[in-house]
């Protein structure tokens, strides 16, 4: 910076000289001319300043007060020459009084101008009490000015001084967001992140939480990401304080909501391992009975917990211990419930044993490296053990409040950072975080509870439109995958949580990794249809569909068993009177019910053929070519099985 501002502060300082000299051999205005060279050997002494502590100047503004101090000195050089002039020549060159006016208060705007800059850019404890407000420069925008004034502090500052700084563009961002691209043009982005890196608790709050309002579109956070703020974050959440960790992973979820492209920046700076490391604290144990690990990377005391869950006699035992030592605590301070039961119990079965080694032994070494990785020091690992253990106990100590509030960012960031991408979602379903998004469903508080739905939804979501991930990670005999069902059909059925609609869409996305034996799912779902709110039996419609169409395996089995528990009833009652979406999707429900069971008595006798029929005389309907086919090939079906005369009446 120092060698920039010399190099355009060099023809300001030229110009300034010029000008003074010009004005001891003027031959009119001598009086205005005179006040002018006074005013302009102030500016030449000020620009002098600006040369001498050109390490410390803010560049943004300097380059613009520099520039129109320039343009003053060039216009007010031109007019100390027209004085000069004697003569004949002199007679033809009118110099108005308005322009000499103008000039002067050209000059005097640049001292101001000058001054401010040498104000902003001195350091706190060098600067005398006097306030110089808004240069004039900021006459038509003063909050640009007010920007600039934050930005060098920022730069120049105490750490408290630059901890105050970044709270006054949090409340700039917050307001406008045109304030945001300001600030972000104007260099604030590196000053910020320099403050979230090496400030102290305050700072490095505020900095993350302005960084986190500054990316409100995909330019604001491209720029963001390419100043380096993924490599400060993650050493964020590894070592800083939990308060600062959990405004670091709510900015986290900005960037990645507003710009998805960011996803891959932050998965190669390890920080979805390391929210996951804070989804999992105090929400299961890495070595207890609710660990995935292979046999290799087992422990004793694994093994031991193990034994103690297939001896009845000394299994209660155990656990009472644990309960007692506090071993396996929620967010909420509610101890492990039957839901873990279950995951337990599938866990010690045999085939927990034959799991893809891939990937058991993934999640194993992910538990394992969390735990080591730490800053490593020479001296002995004795010490660096010891550091670890001083690090987990002051996580320990942290407030209830402030755990839960790690927990709800954290499950929301990893929401918005595996939104659509393969990659993120299968690290998830290979770690610890697909079971604590079933223990934090299920216990955690409300926030909670709605960001691991919404994180599980965007996951299965995923997992729908990619084969591999939907038969690695959702795979039925995964005690994870199980529990997520758990929690989501328990939401289902109860069909009165805030989390009814994200649950539904869910089970919709996992429809083709359900095994035939697993009549559990439609029931409730199709309990669902009778909803009377529109978006609820929306998706359980949509849901069906996905159990229901011919891209899923079993769907002969799905749709018998959405036939034997009702549903065609309902499906023609919204057929007949549902709204015109419900309408459509109703149809087209029952047509694949009526396609893949047309041998069904029961829709012999629910009269479905005279729906079918009734449904291809609608207009709404038969605008839509692929629904009208879909019709036609559903009516040809049943009219193979059921007779046209007698109504009702099941032929084999």
């Amino acid at each position: 910076m120092s060698d920039i501002v010399k190099q355009i502060i060099a023809r300001p300082i030229q110009l300034a000289d010029q000008v003074v000299k010009a004005s001891e051999y003027v031959c009119s205005f001598k009086q205005d001319c005179a006040e002018i060279k006074a005013k302009t050997e102030k500016l030449a002494s000020l620009l002098r300043q600006v040369a001498r502590v050109s390490n410390d100047l803010y560049e943004r503004p300097t380059r613009r007060i520099v520039d129109e101090t320039e343009q003053a000195l060039e216009k007010t050089l031109h007019l100390v020459y027209k004085c000069s002039r004697n003569g004949l020549r002199r007679v033809f060159k009118i110099i108005p009084n308005a322009v000499i006016r103008r000039t002067q208060q050209q000059l005097e705007n640049s001292i101001g101008d000058v001054s401010w800059l040498l104000r902003v850019s001195t350091p706190s404890d060098d600067q005398d009490d006097e306030y110089l407000g808004l240069p004039p420069i900021a006459a038509n925008e003063p909050t640009l000015c007010l920007i600039w004034e934050q930005i060098a502090i920022l730069c120049s500052g105490t750490m408290e001084e630059r901890a105050e700084g970044a709270v006054s563009l949090v409340s700039l961002a917050r307001d406008n967001e045109r304030y945001g691209k300001l600030i972000i043009e104007e260099g604030g982005v590196p000053p910020l992140l320099r403050l979230a890196k090496e400030g102290n608790e305050e700072g490095q709050e505020n900095a993350a939480r302005a960084i986190g309002l500054l990316g409100r579109n995909p330019e604001s956070v491209e720029h963001i990401i390419n100043s380096g703020v993924c490599a400060i974050f993650a050493k964020i959440l590894k070592y800083s304080h939990m308060k600062v960790q959990l405004v670091v992973a709510w900015a986290v979820s900005e960037l990645a909501a507003n710009y998805p492209k960011c996803q891959e920046h932050f998965l190669q700076n390890n920080v979805i391992r390391l929210l996951v490391g804070h989804l999992a604290f105090e929400t299961i144990q890495e070595h207890s009975r609710y660990a995935i690990a292979s046999k290799q990377n087992m422990s004793i005391e694994s093994v031991v917990m193990a034994k103690a869950d297939t001896n009845p006699s000394k299994g209660g035992k155990l656990r009472n211990e644990e309960r007692e030592k506090g071993q396996v605590v929620h967010p909420s301070g509610i101890m492990v419930s039957d839901m873990h039961k279950v995951v337990t119990k599938t866990m010690g079965d045999k085939s927990v044993k034959t799991m893809g080694d891939k990937s058991v032994k993934t999640m194993g070494d992910k538990s394992v490296k969390s735990r080591n990785d730490r800053p490593h020091y020479n001296k002995s690992n004795r010490k660096h053990l010891s550091l670890i253990g001083a690090s987990i106990k002051a996580r320990e100590l942290e407030d209830p409040t402030t755990k839960n509030q790690m927990k709800a960012m954290a499950a929301r960031a990893l929401w918005y950072l595996c939104a659509g991408n393969v990659t993120i979602c299968k690290s998830i379903t290979e770690s610890r975080a697909l079971l604590c998004f079933a223990v934090l469903l299920e216990k955690g508080e409300y926030e909670i509870q709605y960001n691991s739905a919404m994180a599980l939804t965007e996951i299965t979501a995923v997992a729908e439109q990619h084969v591999e991930l939907r038969h690695s990670g959702f795979k039925p005999t995964s005690p994870a995958a199980r529990a997520v069902v758990d929690q989501f059909l328990k939401i289902i059925k109860n069909a009165n949580s805030d989390f009814l609609v994200p649950s539904i869409q869910s089970i919709g996305h996992l429809a083709r990794t359900f095994r035939a034996t697993e009549t559990r799912i439609i029931p409730p779902i199709v309990r669902l249809l009778e909803n009377s709110e529109t978006d609820v039996s929306t998706e359980a419609i949509i849901t069906l569909i996905k159990f229901a169409c011919p891209d899923n395996f079993l769907h002969v089995n799905h749709c018998k068993t959405i036939i034997d528990v009702g549903g065609s009833k309902h499906l023609i009652q919204l057929t007949y009177f549902g709204e015109n979406s419900l309408q459509a999707l109703a149809l087209i429900l029952l047509s694949y019910l009526a396609m893949h069971v047309p041998d069904s008595e029961t829709l012999a006798q629910d009269e479905v053929l005279v729906v079918l029929e009734w449904a291809l005389k609608q207009g709404h309907f038969t605008q839509d070519s692929t629904l009208e086919t879909l019709v036609v090939e559903a009516k040809q079906r049943l009219e193979i099985y059921q007779s046209r005369n007698t109504r009702g009446s099941f032929i084999r």
